[in-house]
């Protein structure tokens, strides 16, 4: 009997040891936050990183979902629906669901390996212990602005994401889609909702912080070795990717 309790023991905490974990780094995080203000210069470095240099691969892939809502959506209506609703369904499904969770995963596939990549190669190199030699804490100089900087131009990202997408099915109707651009326009015009939009924006810095999180999360339980980084970053994008769905899920849930 007490060796099953040993065992269902172990179970346990092999289960929750990385829960426990990753609850721990985003308490060290949380507690310093008001210390952002003292070295902005790290924030403002990872927002051009992670925000400004991540532009191009959010426009070139906005302009194709643009495109293709487009395409999707006058496949379906075709002898169904008027087309004066075509409007309507690229106005909603962008702004609320596809800008922001396809900017999410393409940022994720950069953004959360990299930081996995960094965080796991100064682990194998031993530059984070030689930063607690020189009595420096590592989570406020390294972690805590690439998570800021995350949280804070994702939504950004999704904004560029929006005007690109929108500016794609407009142009893909106009030259492609037997709708006037007139009827086109009217339809996204009344039935744009800037409470979906918002919403859309709003949740990518939870987004951000699952990116970020992630990463770090990874990169500071990374095992030695060119195959331990290997692994620390396929391993964050995929909770990345996860996690993104599971928050956009309840996210609908509490506020649609």
């Amino acid at each position: 009997m007490a060796r099953h309790k040993n065992r269902a023991w172990e179970l346990f905490v092999l289960l929750f040891a990385p829960v426990t974990r990753f609850s721990e780094i985003i308490r060290d995080v949380t507690l310093r936050l008001p210390l952002v203000a003292k070295n902005p210069e790290l924030t403002i470095k990872q927002m051009r990183i992670i925000g400004i240099e991540s532009i191009p691969l959010v426009v070139v892939t906005s302009i194709f979902v643009g495109a293709e809502v487009v395409v999707q959506a006058n496949f379906q209506f075709q002898g169904l629906v008027p087309m004066r609703y075509l409007g309507f369904v690229v106005s909603k499904s962008l702004i609320s669901e596809l800008a922001p969770v396809l900017t999410a995963f393409v940022v994720s596939s950069r953004i959360s390996t990299g930081i996995a990549a960094e965080l796991g190669s100064m682990k194998n190199s031993e530059q984070l212990d030689a930063m607690v030699c020189l009595s420096l804490d590592s989570t406020r100089y390294i972690i805590l602005p690439k998570i800021v900087a995350a949280v804070i131009m994702l939504p950004v990202l999704v904004i560029i994401a929006e005007i690109f997408g929108y500016f794609a099915s407009i142009i893909f109707v106009h030259f492609f889609i037997d709708v006037t651009m007139n009827t086109y326009l009217e339809g996204l015009r009344l039935f744009f909702s800037a409470k979906d939009m918002l919403l859309g924006i709003l949740k990518t810095a939870v987004f951000g912080g699952i990116i970020a999180f992630s990463g770090a999360y990874f990169g500071l339980e990374c095992a030695k070795g060119a195959e331990g980084i290997g692994n620390a970053t396929t391993r964050a994008v995929m909770l990345s990717a996860i996690l993104i769905l599971v928050f956009d899920f309840v996210i609908a849930i509490l506020f649609l």
